[in-house]
């Protein structure tokens, strides 16, 4: 389909809370999920939120395998996830090195919790649910976050964690990474 412009930080679009998809198996929505696919590939990046190319939808993708930017990262399947919802199933939180495709070229330290159970819907409107933890369950919960407006810099509890990507990697805080 089509590689979209992804919204950078600062646009008023991301701060806004996206709407519930009331309708599935369409057309509409195939198109927007197969242009988040192919944006999410172009860039290297590990998941995508419909507010990000600026359509104001609760839907979510996320896959991680041998991707650039993560190297170490174990991997995540391939999902669509729209309306979701997140449970989580214990306090314990980590602290981990994120980036975001609406944040180039910076890295952050955000604190995520460590085991999640999420469900929602996939596109033809099945509903499915997974019992997740370590970078599944921090993948969704940044990409789910997009969905209300909020975005990884602001979870971030120490600013001296955060930083462009490049200045990072030369101090050895962060591996080096493919750009997107």
């Amino acid at each position: 389909m089509a590689v979209r412009q992804v919204l950078r930080m600062g646009h008023p679009l991301l701060l806004q809370r996206a709407l519930p998809v009331v309708e599935f198996n369409t057309a509409a929505l195939d198109i927007l999920i197969q242009d988040m696919f192919d944006t999410m590939a172009e860039l290297n990046g590990a998941g995508l939120a419909a507010p990000q190319i600026a359509e104001g939808f609760r839907v979510v993708i996320f896959s991680i395998d041998n991707n650039p930017r993560y190297p170490d990262a174990e991997r995540v399947p391939s999902t669509i996830l729209i309306n979701p919802e997140i449970e989580i199933l214990s306090s314990e939180e980590q602290l981990g090195w994120e980036g975001c495709l609406s944040v180039p070229g910076m890295r952050g330290q955000v604190p995520r919790h460590q085991h999640i159970r999420y469900r929602g819907f996939d596109a033809a409107g099945n509903l499915f649910e997974r019992e997740v933890s370590g970078i599944h369950a921090r993948v969704v919960q940044h990409e789910c976050d997009h969905l209300d407006g909020v975005l990884y810099p602001q979870r971030i509890r120490d600013m001296s964690e955060f930083g462009f990507t490049d200045v990072l990697t030369e101090q050895g805080r962060v591996k080096k990474v493919a750009k997107a």
